[in-house]
């Protein structure tokens, strides 16, 4: 995984979640999949790219991310949605559901 990979992706794909964690983050394990799970129930287009900064440290200093678990949602290639640390799936979920249904619509 490197940045330009990363990049493409996001121009290529209407809707993207980047997710930065850590093996040692706890917090980014149990949410991941329930994030994972919500976005597959809510939303048929959305790509998802992981990231580990404990070894891509490098894409995280590219997207101003500094502590985890963080969550980017680019929507039309556009970042749309940052979150950090204290998330919850329904919050997320609520805040990108209308600008994609408009987009998909």
């Amino acid at each position: 995984m490197n940045i330009d990979t990363i990049e493409k992706t996001i121009q290529e794909n209407l809707a993207v979640m980047v997710y930065f964690s850590a093996p040692t983050c706890n917090v980014c394990h149990a949410l991941k999949p329930k994030l994972l799970e919500a976005l597959e129930t809510n939303f048929k287009e959305f790509e998802v790219v992981s990231v580990d900064i404990s070894t891509d440290a490098e894409i995280a200093v590219h997207y101003n991310v500094y502590a985890i678990p963080t969550v980017l949602i680019f929507l039309d290639a556009k970042e749309f949605l940052r979150k950090s640390r204290h998330m919850s799936v329904d919050e997320v979920i609520k805040e990108i559901k209308r600008p994609y249904d408009i987009m998909t619509s």
